[in-house]
């Protein structure tokens, strides 16, 4: 059964960003999969900032991204970008740290006006530690996703379709990639 990270790069635990990955989480949990959280802002601040590549919560942290056969990357966009507590986590991901990892990118944001982040801001990154399966993306607006008061989201319909069709895609790339690993190895 194939196993995933979720990794949010928001600052905070309740924000909205939390309705996509939790929606992600539900459906791949119904198809058998194992998934784990890393919750980027939960690490040591000091052993980020301070780019401590030998901590071992950040060891630890690379430990499970490297033991995954699946990425999920979430983030608010702030600045027409992800989190800079994000990029500071995958600033210490080793050169090849998402090499033969299939990548889900799941953003949200205030305004449609920031849509193309995942493709010019976070793709780049992604590239550069060498995600070569990097599925389609989505990209929410906060409106999109509403904080009920008994706790939990409410998913738009648009935007539960557009996560349906992404989560569904990355899981497929997900299994035909590790049937591929399978059949080489043998």
């Amino acid at each position: 059964m194939p196993n995933v990270v979720i990794v949010s790069g928001s600052p905070s635990s309740i924000s909205r960003l939390n309705g996509l990955t939790g929606y992600a989480e539900e459906k791949l949990r119904e198809l058998g999969w194992e998934i784990s959280h890393l919750h980027v802002a939960s690490l040591p601040a000091e052993d980020l900032v301070l780019a401590r590549w030998d901590s071992p919560a950040i060891i630890e942290a690379n430990k499970r991204i490297e033991a995954a056969d699946a990425i999920i990357i979430a983030s608010p966009v702030y600045k027409a970008s992800f989190t800079g507590v994000l990029k500071t986590y995958l600033d210490l991901l080793p050169q090849n740290g998402l090499e033969g990892k299939v990548v889900l990118p799941l953003f949200i944001g205030g305004t449609i006006a920031h849509l193309l982040t995942i493709d010019y801001a976070l793709k780049p990154v992604l590239s550069a530690l060498y995600a070569k399966h990097i599925t389609a993306g989505v990209y929410a607006v906060d409106s999109q996703v509403k904080k009920l008061d008994a706790g939990g989201y409410e998913l738009d319909e648009d935007l539960v379709k557009r996560l349906e069709r992404a989560v569904l895609g990355f899981a497929e790339a997900t299994e035909l990639f590790r049937n591929s690993k399978t059949s080489i190895g043998s």
